[in-house]
């Protein structure tokens, strides 16, 4: 079963200034699969697409043309919502709120009835390690403390498709660490990861497919078989790819 389908989607962008329109493209001709309990990893530069891509899954873009489809519905559609966790780069939490707080407002907002706010709530805070530190200020957490609140309302409901946006950038080495065990631990529960970032190194430790973007367009796809046991295998096949579809040159020293 295909958990997310793009289906030659193209979105285009057009602001208006002064009476002339401007055009840019954000993806042109997308069309990639992700299979159920998958971890699925987007690579590309900044700018080549990965965000535009991820609006278009949340239903936040509507794609210009083509067919967005996750969990078999075409986006946008709110029914499909209730069933996604979404972790942005940066988690957008009020932070005169406690951690408790803003974990009970996004379990509210996903219409998990009282009762089980009662006991998922606790739950997800002891799963992502901020039981102690869940009645502080979120104004007063560092950024990985941000972000483990920020897993913990992607979490909440319990979705089947969890969608990262960047999820390891700026954050310490724990905190990487801890984005590592949490995709393990999804996979292990049935769920779909679907992951956008530029940093090979992770990605090839966690995921069971890649999708490499240049200028929004798909350059590359590759499978875990491709890279395991092959140190570089998946940095190389990125640098390669992306300097021939952007017309970047390799350094040279002589």
């Amino acid at each position: 079963m295909n958990v997310i389908e793009l289906d030659q989607v193209t979105k285009i962008y057009r602001r208006s200034h002064l009476g002339r329109v401007r055009e840019t493209v954000g993806v042109k001709n997308l069309s990639l699969t992700v299979k159920a309990g998958e971890a699925f990893g987007l690579l590309g530069l900044n700018g080549s697409g990965k965000t535009t891509t991820i609006k278009l899954l949340l239903g936040l873009l509507r794609p210009t043309s083509g067919v967005v489809r996750v969990l078999g519905k075409t986006m946008p559609d709110l029914s499909v919502l209730k069933r996604v966790g979404y972790l942005p780069e940066a988690a957008y939490l009020n932070r005169s709120l406690t951690g408790r707080e803003a974990v009970s407002l996004f379990a509210t907002l996903s219409r998990i009835p009282r009762a089980g706010r009662q006991t998922a709530i606790p739950r997800i805070l002891q799963q992502v390690g901020m039981e102690r530190a869940a009645d502080r200020k979120i104004g007063e957490y560092s950024k990985g403390m941000l972000q483990r609140i920020g897993m913990a309302q992607a979490l909440v409901h319990e979705p089947e498709l969890v969608i990262f946006d960047e999820p390891i950038t700026g954050l310490d080495p724990l905190a990487v660490k801890d984005i590592r065990q949490l995709v393990a631990w999804l996979k292990s529960q049935g769920k779909t990861v679907f992951l956008s970032s530029h940093d090979i190194s992770e990605v090839e430790k966690v995921c069971d497919r890649i999708a490499i973007l240049a200028g929004g367009e798909l350059a590359e796809t590759a499978e875990l078989k491709e890279w395991r046991g092959q140190e570089g295998r998946l940095e190389n096949l990125f640098a390669s790819t992306v300097r021939r579809t952007e017309n970047i040159d390799a350094l040279h020293f002589s």
